[in-house]
């Protein structure tokens, strides 16, 4: 023992290792067939990309490319502070008001991602004396929201209305908010957006749209579900988006009203506390929001490649831009996604936590810009890789 200002302190070393159970917790990973891990992309690659989330096909596209450029060469490489401090440009406000105006909404607030969008929004409007209820199925950036807003959370079950009903009018909180996705990330199912709004409005609630996978996709000329479904510009209604995915840049932006725009850059701690979103994103984004304007026959374009692939996966025509094929344990699932690559095929492979036990699959997401030669080769792919999979001798076209 050491004397140490009177106190004794044992000077034995200690050989216990304190995050031994990594290891074992790995090995359980490993043994589930759940383990994760970072494949690094090269700049080219003769793949073809089922995976991302390029819904449009522009990331690559010159003229987004050349947005990002400009604005680099205009601002420099970050945006040097805070929303609040130094973060804000004239060209983050001119995107503000521009996805507003694409998806009627009255005003807009950029944030570093479409998850500080949501975990901002959330915590911002909740807080203790509020109520939560969220679809089983909202995405994670949402499930986190709830656990941070210090409401009571209450979990609806997928799609269920009349659930989403009940629970709002046996609350006792003074304020509610009602949490779903749009388009769902693993199913690519959709909400039923319309019935929603109408239990939510008629509980004096408000209710919070994630359209990350329906922005670029769904309604006219790709402005969203919420725009489909004629609840655009409902001062009770709240959508949050990403910039990463139809959009091809980075960021996130929350689109509702001016009341709702001003007490989040009071309160919204993702957006007070967080460096603003990077000047070359903003510009990117810009960019691809008017090669969007410009040809919305493109929002048609990802539903129709994505049924192309509904079809050589033998699965439902989707809704949206993903194509989920359900395999069922995590291992198959893991096993097939790397049989696609072997093959040149880039797809995305959902296991738990991102989807239920036993629903493991591969997630295949459309390109607009999918060239029939591509589709082709999809669909040599995929017919083998499944019928390999499923057991079958042919998958069904």
């Amino acid at each position: 023992m050491d004397d140490l200002n009177g106190v004794q302190v044992c000077s034995v070393a200690v050989t216990i290792d304190p995050l031994s159970w990594l290891d074992e917790r790995a090995a359980e990973r490993v043994a589930a067939g759940l383990r994760r891990e970072l494949r690094a992309r090269a700049p080219q690659s003769p793949s073809i990309d089922l995976a991302s989330n390029d819904y449009l096909g522009l990331v690559r596209h010159p003229a987004v490319v050349e947005g990002a450029i400009d604005a680099v060469r205009q601002w420099g490489t970050g945006s040097t502070g805070s929303r609040l401090v130094t973060g804000t440009t004239v060209a983050h406000e001119q995107l503000e008001a521009e996805l507003a105006e694409f998806v009627g909404a009255e005003a807009g607030l950029v944030f570093a991602s479409g998850y500080a969008a949501n975990l901002g929004v959330v915590t911002a409007l909740a807080g203790h004396g509020a109520l939560i209820v969220s679809d089983a199925g909202s995405h994670a950036s949402l499930v986190d929201a709830c656990r941070l807003s210090r409401a009571r959370v209450r979990i609806s079950a997928h799609r269920d209305v009349a659930a989403v009903d009940r629970l709002l009018a046996t609350r006792t909180e003074e304020r509610a908010l009602v949490l779903t996705d749009s388009v769902f990330s693993a199913d690519g199912d959709l909400a039923p957006l319309a019935q929603l709004h109408r239990v939510t409005r008629a509980n004096g609630a408000v209710l919070i749209v994630d359209e990350a996978h329906g922005l670029g996709v769904r309604g006219a000329g790709g402005r969203g579900l919420v725009h489909e479904v004629g609840l655009a510009g409902e001062p009770d209604l709240i959508i949050t988006a990403t910039l990463s995915k139809a959009l091809a840049a980075q960021g996130g932006v929350v689109l509702a009203d001016t009341r709702i725009r001003a007490h989040l850059i009071d309160a919204a701690r993702t957006f007070i506390f967080d460096t603003g979103l990077a000047p070359a994103a903003v510009g990117a984004a810009r960019a691809a929001l008017r090669l969007l304007r410009g040809e919305p026959e493109m929002a048609v374009r990802v539903l129709e490649r994505a049924a192309d692939i509904a079809r050589i996966a033998g699965v439902a025509e989707p809704h949206s831009a993903v194509v989920s094929v359900v395999l069922g344990e995590a291992q198959v699932a893991h096993d097939a996604a790397r049989a696609c690559r072997a093959r040149g095929l880039e797809v995305g492979c959902f296991r738990p936590p991102s989807v239920p036990e036993g629903t493991s699959r591969l997630r295949l997401t459309a390109r607009a810009d999918l060239t029939p030669d591509e589709l082709d080769t999809i669909a040599t792919v995929l017919t083998e890789v499944l019928a390999q999979t499923r057991g079958l001798s042919a998958v069904p076209a």
